[in-house]
């Protein structure tokens, strides 16, 4: 299949100080588990767990990143995006989740952010992308309030040796996965089942990022800060009135959980009554910690929720295409999503922090044809197009992934990247989505440089 250049029409409809990046974090890519006094993470542990990991693999070597930085560097240069989102491993700067720093992971991210300083790229940096210290775990992890003063430590940490060089820094990937995949359904690390401690757990992450935002505006750290959150538009599977509040309580445990407590102090009213017992414990001042003000709000989108008040649903039933996560391809979703963000909590910018596809990518004669993947991107680029159209206030968007990478619990199965990795030689090889992203990117500077 002929994969047709990207048109100028598209890249006319962003502005010329819109972000345009690619996305990764540490524990997928980085590799070198024990390297240069790299502590352990959960992840590590996780990944030892029998069963935990579908192919059995698990992080120690991943692509290698940490080992060919200034190649990885090259690479990302070459697609032509001003911005790279990265993620910190906690452990690799410091080991045991507190105390004493490690200076050989520290200087690891100054030559990362200095390498894309070098090359004329933004660094967008994540502080916790899931790979809690597994010294820390072992003291309660995020179920311990102590965690939180941890976590703002090794914040203000981070800040003080790179906050200068970094374009945004970002508390939180995800805290609704770290919390109900981590600590409910036990299908991510640490590996717990309790919705009570999940609660919890999500409660404390908020509550450890409005006291690090808190913490580095004390500090006079310069770079904008935010969260970032993993949201997906919930639909009711028809009309009936058991559908609809099914919808209402899918949307309210995942986004407005989340979202009402970072932008107006306070968790839904409905969504309280409904976890019941297993409602967090909120201690007096938490909830005006929680509600800082946001500099940006991160946002990961892959797909729509259907809402059935029957069972869950059957991703086949959409009729829509699939990738090879199960996940529907619906576009318009993300434009749908980013306007009842603008609407109902009016943040000051928003970031598509993450957005992409796993789809099957064979590498012949060299290449990765992987069309499917460029129209994922090309639709839901122009939904962001269509969602700024009618006034929401997108500023950047990132593709997730830069490269194929360790899938979590999908291990090395699931591919996201716009980069094609060979897990035996650990070559890299640009797909025809980066190719067509590239020239995306182009046609968008040379609108910018006739001042459209």
């Amino acid at each position: 299949m002929t994969i047709s250049s990207p048109t100028a029409a598209l890249a006319q409809r962003f502005p010329r100080h819109f972000v345009w990046g690619v996305a990764t974090s540490a524990f997928q890519i980085e590799g070198a588990a024990t390297a240069d006094g790299k502590g352990e993470s959960i992840w590590d542990r996780f990944c030892r767990a029998p069963g935990a990991i579908a192919d059995a693999s698990n992080g120690d070597v991943a692509c290698d990143h940490y080992h060919r930085l200034e190649a990885d560097l090259d690479l990302i240069a070459a697609l032509g995006v001003t911005a790279y989102r990265f993620s910190v491993s906690w452990p690799r700067v410091q080991p045991m989740g507190h105390g004493a720093w490690n200076e050989a992971g520290l200087h690891f991210y100054e030559r990362l952010v200095d390498g894309l300083r070098a090359r004329g790229i933004a660094a967008h940096l994540t502080l916790n992308h899931w790979d809690l210290p597994q010294a820390l775990q072992d003291q309660g992890g995020w179920g311990a309030r102590d965690t939180m003063h941890h976590f703002v430590d090794y914040a203000r940490g981070v800040a003080r040796r790179l906050g200068s060089r970094c374009a945004s820094i970002t508390t939180h990937n995800e805290p609704w996965v770290i919390a109900v995949l981590g600590h409910q359904t036990g299908v991510f690390a640490p590996g717990y089942k309790s919705r009570t401690l999940a609660l919890q757990v999500a409660h404390h992450l908020l509550v450890s990022h409005g006291m690090a935002l808190q913490a580095l505006r004390a500090d006079g750290c310069p770079a904008p800060l935010g969260i970032v959150l993993n949201l997906t538009p919930v639909y009711a599977a028809s009309g009936s009135d058991a559908d609809a509040q099914q919808a209402r309580i899918d949307d309210g445990t995942s986004i407005r959980w989340y979202c009402d407590p970072l932008f107006h102090g306070r968790y839904p009213a409905d969504i309280l009554a409904h976890h019941g017992a297993d409602a967090p414990v909120v201690q007096p001042g938490d909830m005006s910690t929680i509600a800082q003000p946001l500099d940006f709000l991160g946002v990961n989108n892959y797909s729509r929720h259907i809402a059935s008040a029957s069972g869950p649903w059957d991703a086949q039933q959409g009729g829509l295409p699939l990738t090879e996560m199960g996940w529907e391809i619906h576009p318009a979703g993300l434009t749908d999503l980013l306007l009842r963000l603008q609407r109902d909590y009016q943040p000051r910018s928003m970031l598509i922090t993450e957005n992409g596809g796993a789809f099957p990518d064979p590498l012949q004669d060299g290449q990765v044809r992987d069309a499917d993947r460029t129209q994922y991107l090309a639709q839901h680029i122009s939904a962001v197009a269509d969602a700024r159209d009618q006034g929401a206030q997108v500023d950047g968007y990132m593709v997730w992934s830069l490269m194929d990478n360790f899938e979590w619990a999908s291990g090395y199965a699931k591919r996201f990247g716009i980069v094609h990795v060979d897990y035996e030689t650990l070559r890299r090889t640009p797909k025809d989505s980066a190719l067509w992203y590239r020239g995306l990117l182009q046609q968008w500077r040379n609108s910018a440089a006739r001042g459209n």
